[in-house]
């Protein structure tokens, strides 16, 4: 980006280029600003400039939100666009510290080596590349297909793909897209076989949700979704119909006297409606499963026979 340094400051020169880009600024923009290397050195000693990578630098002492992403695309240079963990935090579809190294992909023939920014290299279609928050990032479904390769746990990548699926980011066409054109791809077969589990990718949003997800499925028991809405509440499991739900009672997440008030008004609430609704702990899935299980399944039986 080429500004004339005109009669401006170089301080409001430079602070307008950074609120464009993330408070992010590059000594080459700055030198084609007509900013001299004096006045950069300059700058850099009293803390108005912060040097994040060679040549990248912070405006000012406080970090905006998407500043280090940023100055992780221009220290990896042109064609370089935010992947696999930065592109789930760009999406916000998994949690990723402001602060960490960046993820950035560039292309296989680009030899490239920055400290404290993890490069990975691929080839990527213009239409795997989107632009948010003013950067490049890989698509939605292109950061599910490269975050295959990267989560070690299955139900971890099947409700990335479920709640990205929720919130309208990548359609299981756009999925089974990425999997035919990358098929000699890292986590390719476990995302070909999430897509094809019985019902689709469930889900879930915790740890507690998960263990309860491989419980019923180690069993065999079908049938039901995953935060699934029903009058007006979002219940953990719900078996439509036969007008069920599960629902988990953590200590973790229900502990305070307000939680535990709303959740027992939701449940009084949809047993008036006609749902019936069994607390489960997270100590009892992990704990006694089979007994889980056998209740569950009693339940089911009876609501089906009524």
């Amino acid at each position: 980006m080429r500004c004339k340094l005109s009669d401006r400051k170089p301080d409001s020169l430079i602070r307008a280029l950074a609120a464009k880009q993330n408070g992010v600024v590059c000594r080459a923009q700055l030198l084609a600003a007509g900013i001299s290397p004096q006045q950069i050195q300059w700058r850099l000693r009293d803390g108005r400039l912060v040097a994040l990578h060679r040549g990248v630098y912070l405006v000012g002492a406080v970090a905006p939100e998407w500043a280090y992403s940023q100055a992780g695309l221009y220290a990896c240079g042109e064609g370089s666009v935010l992947g696999r963990r930065s592109a789930t935090r760009v999406w916000r579809l998994l949690p990723y510290p402001a602060q960490a190294y960046p993820w950035v992909t560039v292309s296989p023939h680009k030899r490239i080596d920055r400290p404290r920014i993890v490069v990975q290299r691929a080839r990527l279609e213009p239409r795997d590349i989107r632009r948010r928050h003013g950067m490049a990032a890989t698509s939605p479904p292109r950061t599910v297909l490269d975050m295959a390769g990267v989560l070690s746990d299955p139900y971890e990548l099947e409700a990335l793909i479920a709640e990205a699926h929720y919130r309208g980011l990548a359609t299981e066409a756009e999925l089974r897209d990425q999997v035919a054109r990358n098929t000699r791809r890292p986590g390719v077969a476990v995302l070909r076989r999430i897509l094809d589990i019985e019902g689709g990718p469930q889900r879930t949003r915790s740890k507690g949700e998960r263990a309860m997800l491989r419980l019923l499925r180690r069993h065999g028991v079908t049938g039901f979704e995953a935060n699934a809405i029903t009058d007006g509440y979002e219940v953990d499991f719900l078996w439509r119909a036969e007008s069920f739900c599960v629902e988990l009672d953590g200590w973790d997440g229900h502990s305070s006297r307000i939680a535990f008030e709303r959740d027992r008004l939701k449940w009084a609430n949809l047993e008036a409606s006609g749902i019936t609704v069994m607390p489960i702990t997270g100590r009892q899935v992990a704990e006694d499963g089979r007994g889980v299980i056998s209740r569950l399944l009693s339940v089911l039986a009876l609501r089906r026979r009524s």
